[in-house]
């Protein structure tokens, strides 16, 4: 059952961009036709530019929300264009929900299951694609608490518990098989991140400070830039390359016509463990990144600038940010949002109360309520009140739309970005 209340419009911050994609669609494939006008066999010499078999080209982004019920393993997925919630198979052990943009990876205790959302796009530098299609069950993949999914427009790469780690080709996922995976020999400090048609990869000989390393997509060492990365947590994918969360700050890997380079981005003081930034969170391919400082502060790093900034807030729940020039989002334990400019640390924006038991989640008694963001909303899960708010955090964090549900949201991400 859906039903929906509150709903405004979409206000023109959400049009913009289908305007503007609509536009690069139009400049960056000139003379060829539009899939979802047209849809062309793939065999056909009028193929159009683009074209993806089963899919749907869309001019503006298909953003749908991926949720998830751990105790009674229901699951849905929210269509934020049509406004539709899908049900789709009960996941009964699912402890933890991710997403590589498409695919939406509900970790368990024993494997990790495979849904493809049907939402996705692909940035071919001067203009995007963004493509529609049906949900789909994958399957599941082995591993369960700890495995880490990291994935790129070629591979998808599980890294155990063990630091082991098995790289399943993508075209296989998108057809929606697991296929057969090739395993990388030895084990690992941390999650294989995919990264310039190479693997980037954490090894620690003994106690001393992990290093990067940087395979080949068969496991084969390329390339070791001169790093040290104490206590590894954390990692992002930004336009500018790969951040890693160590003990004094992080490190950024980056690759320049073939050569990779790995550069730390230190702190400035001695940060207390408690404060470190260990999960970040950010706009996909965004250069601005988040993380809890604590119980009473953000940490917002600069990728860019090589700049971290610690912003005073009241006690922290959830945070994300859109990137250079947006608020800093804060969920905290009086169940408001509230928006802080990243460059002078003022609140510039409160909601009222939207959420009830941050308190229970605040403590760990309940999966603490997460932010989405992308280019024009963020997404606020409401477990408690079985509902998503959409944020319009251009707006002074206006709620433009609620959404509501028949499950519990505990669990949310968000694809199609």
């Amino acid at each position: 059952m859906f039903v929906r209340r509150n709903v405004t419009p979409l206000a023109p911050a959400r049009l913009a961009p289908a305007l503007l994609a609509a536009v690069l669609l139009t400049a960056g494939c000139a003379g060829q036709d539009d899939a979802k006008s047209r849809p062309e066999s793939p065999t056909s010499p009028t193929t159009p530019h683009g074209y993806v078999e089963g899919a749907t080209e869309a001019a503006e982004q298909q953003s749908r929300l991926l949720l998830g019920d751990p105790a009674t393993g229901d699951t849905r997925v929210l269509d934020l264009i049509t406004g539709k919630t899908h049900n789709t198979a009960r996941r009964a052990g699912v402890t933890r929900l991710t997403t590589d943009g498409r695919f939406g990876y509900f970790h368990g205790t024993d494997s990790t299951h495979v849904l493809d959302s049907g939402a996705w796009m692909v940035d071919h530098g001067d203009h995007v694609h963004y493509y529609r299609a049906k949900i789909q069950e994958v399957g599941d993949l082995p591993g369960g608490t700890g495995t880490n999914i990291r994935s790129d427009a070629g591979v998808t790469v599980a890294t155990a518990a063990d630091g082991k780690a098995a790289v399943y080709p993508r075209a296989d996922l998108e057809k929606g098989s697991l296929g057969t995976p090739g395993r990388l020999p030895g084990a690992y400090a941390g999650p294989v991140v995919p990264y310039a048609e190479h693997l980037i990869a954490l090894t620690r000989d003994g106690d001393a400070p992990a290093q990067v390393v940087v395979l080949d997509r068969s496991g084969k060492r390329v390339a070791a830039p001169e790093s040290a990365c104490e206590d590894p947590k954390g990692d992002a994918v930004t336009r500018r390359g790969i951040v890693l969360g160590c003990a004094d700050g992080a490190l950024l890997v980056r690759e320049d016509d073939g050569t990779f380079t790995a550069e730390k981005i230190p702190y400035g003081d001695d940060v207390p463990k408690t404060e470190r930034a260990t999960e970040f969170r950010h706009r996909p391919d965004s250069t601005t990144l988040t993380a809890p400082a604590g119980k009473d502060a953000v940490w917002v790093l600069d990728v860019t600038g090589r700049a971290w900034k610690r912003v005073e807030t009241g006690p922290v729940v959830a945070v994300n940010t859109a990137g250079e020039g947006s608020p800093l989002v804060v969920l905290e334990t009086d169940g408001a949002l509230h928006g802080y400019d990243t460059a002078t640390g003022k609140e510039t924006a409160v909601t009222g109360r939207l959420l009830k038991d941050v308190p229970k989640a605040a403590t760990g008694e309940a999966p603490a309520p997460v932010i989405e963001i992308d280019r024009s909303r963020a997404y606020l899960n409401d477990p408690s009140g079985r509902r998503v708010y959409e944020i319009d955090y251009n707006d002074g964090l206006r709620v433009a739309r609620t959404f509501g549900l028949d499950v519990r949201p505990s669990l949310m991400v968000e694809t199609g970005r």
